[in-house]
């Protein structure tokens, strides 16, 4: 069994709770199990690791719209975190977009002082999405460090939500516009609407990473590079989904969607990873073995797909554990 890197695991800074009565909603929702493993740095989450075959863990936190100093006080936490346990755990910058020149301060200090390995995002900032240039410095920052983004999920803003309201209940609604659909379309929306901007134009280096199995682009990516030729970009979305875009399989345990991404992506750009702990890492290895019995990767990609894709992107080393 190879080791594994992922990269889509989560916390949550007690720090952020007692600042954020929009998160303390948030984390209310949580049952305490969930809880106490996303605030856990220590022992509980290095056994954790051990029994899903997990060699290093990228941690994030999220999701969240907090202030510069907040959010330097929460990657500050992780890196202490990380320095205690520094074989095993890594870490992606929480950024406070909504102030670019203070994200691209401190995506920089980061990397250059805390030894992140990139930076984490929420898919839009209150129902903005970072197509709008103001956000481009940050992106910036990352080609000039050579450290991906990695744009992940987040909760529909309160004008986001009518949308999805309609004859059902609120839970229904929530359901829709998060976990249960949207989440994901919203994503892949974003990777289109970045490309649509010139983004990838303007920074043809530059590394996004997105998960669960592709945000459904990959179902839908031979209509989107027929389309996309039309909308009078340098580069092709064929080229920038080919050398621009990471796809992990956070959260994802089914072979059908995995098939899917096999047929429209080069191995090289897949990465496994759990989605801890809202998902066991017991269960990524389960399904890790599933897609071994099932020859969908074989060989050498078993490898690349399990650590050595992350070791490159990231500039990481597994260690067997």
């Amino acid at each position: 069994m190879p080791p594994f890197i992922t990269l889509e695991e989560h916390y949550a800074s007690p720090k952020v709770r007692e600042a954020s009565a929009e998160a303390r909603a948030h984390y209310a929702n949580f049952p305490p199990a969930i809880m106490s493993k996303l605030e856990s740095l220590g022992e509980d989450r290095i056994q954790d690791l051990d029994k899903g075959n997990v060699s290093l863990q990228v941690i994030s936190h999220g999701p969240g719209n907090l202030s510069p100093l907040l959010c330097s006080e929460v990657n500050d936490d992780l890196a202490s975190a990380i320095a205690r346990n520094p074989t095993r755990l890594a870490g992606f910058a929480m950024l406070p977009m909504s102030e670019p020149a203070a994200a691209v301060a401190e995506l920089e200090r980061c990397v250059t002082k805390l030894g992140f390995v990139g930076a984490l995002v929420d898919n839009h900032l209150d129902g903005q999405f970072y197509d709008d240039e103001r956000f481009w410095p940050i992106f910036e920052k990352a080609q000039e460090l050579d450290v991906p983004i990695y744009i992940h999920p987040t909760f529909a803003s309160d004008s986001m939500m009518e949308h999805y309201k309609g004859n059902y209940s609120d839970s229904v609604a929530l359901a829709l516009s998060a976990f249960g659909w949207a989440w994901h379309a919203e994503t892949g929306h974003h990777i289109l609407r970045l490309f649509a901007s010139g983004l990838f134009d303007r920074l043809p280096r530059l590394k996004i990473v997105i998960g669960h199995m592709g945000e459904l682009l990959p179902f839908q990516l031979d209509r989107v590079f027929a389309i996309s030729d039309r909308w009078g970009r340098e580069r092709s979305f064929r080229e920038v989904w080919r050398n621009n875009i990471w796809i992990t399989t956070s959260g994802m345990f089914s072979l059908t969607p995995l098939a899917c991404l096999l047929q429209t992506t080069s191995i090289d750009h897949v990465l496994y990873s759990v989605d801890y702990p809202f998902s066991p890492n017991e269960k990524g290895l389960r399904f890790f073995e599933e897609i071994e019995a099932s020859g969908l990767i074989t060989g050498g990609d078993l490898e690349l797909f399990a650590y050595q894709n992350a070791e490159a992107l990231l500039n990481v080393k597994a260690i067997h554990v």
